[in-house]
């Protein structure tokens, strides 16, 4: 067991319920920036090897992959450290189209200042919203390339206080356990789930209605995978984090993504 790869069990406002865990209350999903055991890696073959298909439905075409090599940049998160503006917007181009974040940096400093410098550097582009629970939250921010992710992995930056409430629509870093675990993963609030406010999760930023194509583009975004492997037939975060994109886009087919995101004026 891996035990320097903590997860943190949270309450899930989800219609789609994942198997509970031990200990945990009936309702109970992961919300974390890390990946499950490497004990549960037999599971996520029989994931893999299925394609996260679902029983009864057709067999899912896989697509290949390869990997061009990393910009230099995305491979220095200790150059990534501007402060962000007070307050800024960020357009994402994703395959379902387009939505505007609002960002007030006020919400959430520390968690302001790394999404800032995320966007700056390119980070998001061809990055999969790899664990999407209807009636909860999407989760993204694992890079499509394992040597990026190796490098953003311990970049952890402190926490921030709950300011805002994690209701629909709002922005928030997703983390473990352990204090101080923000890196680059994040997830859209799909539901109100003020409930993980008492948990630490600081939001940062809303979804725009006013810009774009809004909450309406983020509750098109695939979530028939459902749960990450071994709870759900979803990606297993260690292999999103170890393998990238290849290991997405050739056993989880459906699965949306940012094409881009660009600092908006």
């Amino acid at each position: 067991m891996l035990s320097t790869i903590p997860f943190l069990m949270l309450l899930a406002c989800a219609s789609e319920t994942p198997a509970p865990a031990e200990n945990v209350d009936q309702k109970s999903t992961e919300l974390s920036n890390k990946s499950s055991d490497a004990t549960d890696a037999s599971s996520a073959k029989k994931s893999e090897k299925s394609g996260g298909k679902v029983e009864g439905k057709e067999e899912e075409k896989a697509v290949k992959v390869e990997l061009a090599d990393p910009a230099p940049e995305l491979l220095a998160p200790e150059k990534a450290v501007e402060q962000a503006p007070a307050k800024f917007s960020v357009r994402f181009v994703t395959t379902q189209g387009n939505f505007v974040i609002d960002v007030d940096r006020s919400w959430s400093p520390v968690g302001a200042d790394r999404f800032y410098n995320l966007v700056k550097i390119g980070y998001f582009e061809d990055v999969a919203f790899f664990r999407a629970i209807k009636g909860f939250m999407v989760q993204f921010g694992i890079h499509g390339h394992p040597d990026v992710n190796n490098k953003w992995r311990s970049a952890n930056i402190q926490d921030d206080p709950v300011v805002e409430s994690n209701l629909r629509g709002m922005l928030t870093f997703a983390k473990s356990g352990a204090p101080n675990s923000r890196s680059t993963q994040f997830f859209i609030n799909l539901n109100d789930n003020a409930n993980l406010d008492k948990m630490g999760f600081s939001p940062i930023g809303k979804i725009s209605e006013e810009q774009e194509g809004g909450m309406g583009i983020v509750d098109k975004l695939y979530t028939g995978y459902g749960e990450g492997a071994p709870r759900g037939r979803g990606p297993n975060q260690m292999y999103v984090q170890t393998k990238g994109n290849p290991y997405l886009k050739e056993s989880f087919p459906k699965l949306d993504y940012i094409k881009s995101a660009e600092l908006l004026k």
